[in-house]
């Protein structure tokens, strides 16, 4: 049984969406219902659902920044407890919002106008199964009446076009937002250093310390992933694990080793970076 939260401030919208996707997937399980963003990362974590339906625009944490941090929630061989998630699909509900729409539409990720509708729900449980049924190796449900064929179809949560798309949103909700970082003020051995970013070929966490890699040099912040992934310009970098940012123009190719596993090689270095499996996507074909 396909698994399924909502996440709406308005009590009134969860139940509206509730009864629709009743009447339009009555096979879906609605497991959990969340009143805010922080509750929707939460309930997430708690309950893996298959699907995350995230209102926009939430007091607290908004949809956009949940859905962020609901991309660096570890699945599959990134849960230390071995937890067999492979992750979640988002669909962000909305009032009608030009810019949002106008995203959206672009084919990256799906979306529900407020109120939901029967007919636009419908389309957007039909491409939802698609895609999970091409992930899942399976048959995909065809389209919707009216619907044409998934050529841009919306894509799964870790991509670096989701990436850049909710960076975009997230603006968009704050324009207050400071801008993207150009330095890193990092720890080189005794001293403290201003890397540019530019300058940066990966990042790589662990549970104290991002170590930060030039061509040259190799130093030590205190600030994880999630946080970078707030603060770097994501067409510049790509998340390829949980643990891992690279800058896209220092990937030298791409390669699989004996256990089938993609292992990003580097220019100028000779780390080899693991792409993990929920990021697979990124590198098509391989």
């Amino acid at each position: 049984m396909i698994r399924a939260l909502i996440a709406d401030d308005e009590r009134l919208m969860r139940d509206q969406l509730r009864a629709r996707l009743g009447e339009v997937w009555p096979e879906l399980e609605i497991v959990a219902e969340a009143r805010n963003g922080l509750e929707a990362v939460a309930l997430t974590e708690q309950h893996h659902p298959d699907i995350v339906f995230l209102d926009i625009r939430m007091p607290g944490l908004t949809g956009v920044d949940a859905a962020r941090q609901i991309a660096q929630l570890p699945t599959h061989e990134e849960s230390p407890q071995g937890d067999d998630w492979p992750g979640c699909e988002i669909v962000f509900i909305t009032a009608y919002d030009q810019y949002a729409v106008e995203a959206f539409e672009q084919g990256v990720v799906d979306y529900v106008l407020k109120p939901a509708e029967r007919e636009r729900l419908l389309t957007t449980v039909q491409r939802v199964k698609r895609r999970m049924a091409a992930r899942a190796g399976g048959p995909a449900a065809g389209p919707a009446a009216g619907e044409e064929p998934a050529g841009g179809a919306p894509l799964p949560a870790h991509t670096p076009e989701l990436q850049q798309l909710l960076q975009k949103l997230a603006v968009q909700l704050n324009p207050a937002a400071p801008p993207k970082l150009e330095w890193i003020q990092a720890n080189v051995g005794a001293t403290i250093q201003m890397i540019p970013v530019d300058e940066v070929l990966f990042f790589i966490s662990d549970e104290k310390y991002t170590r930060v890699q030039t061509a040259t040099t190799e130093a030590l912040i205190r600030k994880p992933i999630k946080e970078l992934l707030e603060e770097l310009d994501m067409t510049k970098f790509w998340q390829i694990h949980r643990s891992t940012l690279v800058n896209t123009r220092a990937i030298a190719g791409v390669t699989r080793d004996l256990r089938g596993r993609q292992i990003v090689s580097v220019k100028g270095h000779p780390q080899k970076l693991e792409v993990s499996r929920s990021f697979t996507g990124l590198f098509k074909g391989m």
